[in-house]
């Protein structure tokens, strides 16, 4: 049902607001709604009052759904002229009955009706405040609420960030120290490769060579070695940095550039009046407190780092002694070169007999041995030949080799034969020399008689060819080394010695190799001895000697001294041929 009222005047307004006030309540509209409509509506009433004419004010309530009934307050003008057009004001809220209301459209004009109307009204409006009030209340509330949780949501932000930023910290510290512990490991794998190179070697000027070229360019740009002889004279000409002057005189590694270079056990010098621009390390190579010379490199980059230049210091310690070894090694061996070449005597020129020998030193290790090769007469007019080999390496075998030499010689006068030799070279060696061996083969030749004598003692058996050119191994029970702790009669072996056979004595150097012993070895000297022509046994025994090394010796280094002699018997007596050497 439809209410409408005609409204034209201030109090014709008030009544129409007060009854839709009513009918609002009779059709269940809630006071917050009821007390926003009788708002909106005294102000459009207002505007229509001031523009003058009559209006309608019209309500009713209607079913819509699904949303459920709605109450609607419309007001339209009453005036319009014919083609005029209006939009009607309408507002609309929502209510709980539709039809079967009383009326409520007649409202009096006695006091206690407009007093209870306004009463109604002003109820309404301390409703829709209180409601106000508590949702000013709850949103206050809420408001705190969420200040104290953004309150909480920068504090764990903050937390967040902390937590975050020390994390960025711990994994810089970790990658830092991971970088570290990966040069450290560098450097020490460096300077024990490094270490292993240089005390490789027990040649001087190879080590010279080398030290340059194991720190150039990883850590320097360029490396210079300054070293001294015996009378701390300058080796290399040409001027030096005077840190280096000093490097050598305090024995003390010493630092020059134009800033401190913060080197731990390092002094600082000025710069290099040869290179001002260049930083210079000046580091001594010393051995047993003296230095032997002074190594000065410059920077890869502006400067070094301080474990960098700490490794470069223990290097150049180790280079030092290095050096030093070398320098002993070779003053050794040149001694012991020496003596062992002025051991090696001419051969003696014997009728009916020719002689060659060869001697190589070994090219790997320590170089010098105790081989030996020798041949004298007997004062009956034979010929001993001796080629022996005493253990070890260095001057002290070379020493022992020549006592031998000569005590052999010595013991020859009375014309012993080869095995009564050996037996006393066995005691002479056990008794002076008991923690030195060694072995040996004698061979005895007599113009008048067609046979050779020969006995052995731990050495490598002899080797004969026959005219015809068979070749035999003299393999028959030889004594044990000399020198050993056993008593012992070395025996004498004979074999017939044609003219135009050949006899080879040699060391062990010459056949034995690691991987393959020493019996492969052997044959392939039976074998290279039968391959040579005799003519070239009887005319040339020197080159027949060259030819039989040089399949022997497949590589230009052998790791021990080789000794080879050759005796080749002729039928001339007469006629004596002057060997070779």
């Amino acid at each position: 049902m439809t209410r409408t009222w005609h409204i034209s005047s201030v109090t014709d307004a008030a009544r129409a607001r007060i009854a839709a006030a009513r009918l609002a309540t009779a059709h269940g509209v809630s006071p917050t709604d009821r007390a926003r409509l009788v708002t909106a509506l005294t102000a459009q009433l207002r505007q229509c009052l001031t523009k003058g004419g009559t209006w309608l004010l019209s309500a009713r309530a209607a079913a819509t759904p699904p949303a459920g009934s709605r109450f609607l307050v419309e007001v339209t003008s009453a005036t319009q002229r014919p083609g005029e057009f209006r939009q009607p004001w309408r507002l609309t809220v929502g209510c709980a009955q539709e039809e079967g209301l009383p009326d409520s459209g007649h409202v009096g004009d006695d006091p206690v009706t407009l007093a209870e109307a306004l009463f109604g009204a002003d109820e309404d409006a301390a409703l829709l405040l209180e409601k106000l009030d508590e949702q000013e209340a709850l949103v206050a509330f809420h408001r705190e609420e969420l200040h104290q949780t953004n309150q909480g949501v920068l504090a764990l932000h903050a937390e967040l960030d902390a937590a975050g930023r020390a994390q960025r910290e711990l994994f810089a510290a970790e990658q830092k120290a991971r970088e570290e512990a990966e040069n450290a490991r560098g450097r020490l794998t460096f300077l024990a490769d490094a270490s292993a190179a240089l005390t490789a070697s027990l040649n001087h000027d190879e080590i010279v060579r080398l030290l340059p070229t194991l720190l150039v360019p990883r850590y320097a740009r360029t490396a210079d070695i300054w070293l001294f002889d015996g009378d701390d004279d300058v080796r290399l000409s040409g001027p030096r940095p005077g840190a280096a002057v000093v490097a050598a005189r305090r024995g003390r590694p010493q630092y020059a550039a134009d800033h401190p270079g913060g080197l731990p056990g390092v002094e600082d010098q000025p710069p290099s009046a040869l290179d001002p621009e260049r930083p210079l390390l000046c580091v001594p190579l010393m051995t047993r407190g003296a230095p032997l010379g002074v190594l000065t490199l410059s920077p890869p980059g502006d400067r070094w780092d301080a474990d960098d230049a700490f490794m470069l210091i223990e290097l150049a310690r180790r280079a030092g002694v290095a050096l030093e070894n070398a320098r002993r090694f070779e003053h050794n061996r040149d001694i012991a070169e020496t003596l062992q070449r002025a051991l090696l005597t001419e051969l003696p020129l014997t009728p009916g007999l020719r002689l060659a020998a060869r001697y190589l030193p070994a090219t790997r290790g320590l170089n010098i041995g105790g081989d030996w090769y020798d041949a004298f007469r007997q004062p009956d007019g034979g010929l001993i030949t001796v080629i022996g080999d005493v253990t070890g390496h260095g001057l002290h075998a070379a020493v022992m080799m020549s006592q031998l030499r000569t005590a052999l010689r010595a013991y020859a006068v009375d014309g012993k034969s080869p095995g009564q030799l050996l037996t006393q070279l066995h005691l002479l060696l056990h008794h002076m020399q008991p923690d030195l061996y060694a072995t040996a083969v004698i061979a005895r030749f007599h113009p008048h008689e067609p046979t050779l004598t020969w006995a052995a003692a731990g050495h490598p058996p002899p080797v004969l060819r026959s005219p015809d050119g068979e070749v035999r191994v003299l393999d028959a029970k030889p004594g044990a080394m000399l020198g050993i702790p056993l008593r012992q009669e070395i025996a004498d072996h004979t074999v017939p010695l044609p003219p135009g056979s050949t006899l080879a004595l040699y060391t062990d150097g010459l056949v034995e190799r690691r991987a393959q012993g020493i019996d492969p070895g052997i044959d392939r000297l039976a074998g290279a001895l039968g391959a040579l022509r005799p003519a070239a046994l009887a005319e040339d025994l020197e080159g027949s000697a060259d030819l039989l090394l040089h399949p022997l010796l497949d590589d230009s280094e052998h790791e021990d001294d080789v000794c080879l002699l050759l005796c080749h018997v002729h039928g001339d007596t007469g006629k004596v041929t002057a060997p070779l050497r």
